[in-house]
């Protein structure tokens, strides 16, 4: 069975992926249908793989999963609660749970740039800082976690 390192570092790498796949937020306005919707699909990767990682950092402390209707929005709250992200990151993964929810129910023809575009930007910075703060949640075992670079 994989290590809570190796479960997050896959978690991780397949979130890198993701972010290394986005096209740069100026081209956004030029994509097609077609290519907004892949846009979408990548940034929903990106947000489940958060998910994901904060799954996993909560199980291994021994905390139960939220369920229900509103579980995506009470892991989010948990993993502030238990000290595992910040508020600040709290608040900003709140606008990808929005994007996620919206992406889920609407169709690809109402993706526009100027809505993706703050999405886009702030993707990386968002990851490098719940890597950081989930890392330090993690103890010992996370000391050997990848650094992102």
């Amino acid at each position: 069975m994989a290590s809570l390192r190796e479960k997050v570092d896959s978690e991780f790498a397949n979130i890198e992926k993701a972010l290394a796949s986005l096209p740069p937020t100026g081209q956004l306005p030029d994509l097609s249908v077609l290519e907004l919707a892949g846009v979408a699909a990548l940034l929903h990767s990106f947000y489940n793989g958060i998910e994901n990682v904060l799954k996993q950092v909560l199980v291994s402390q021994g905390h139960e999963l939220p369920q229900g209707d509103s579980w995506h929005r009470d892991l989010v709250n948990l993993a502030a609660e238990k000290s595992i992200v910040s508020r600040t990151t709290k608040e900003e993964l709140f606008d990808y749970l929005a994007f996620r929810h919206y992406f889920s129910h609407a169709y690809a023809l109402d993706l526009y740039p100027h809505r993706l575009q703050p999405l886009v930007e702030s993707a990386t910075q968002l990851y490098n800082t719940l890597r950081s703060e989930t890392q330090t949640r993690l103890g010992p075992e996370g000391s050997s976690l990848r650094d992102g670079s």
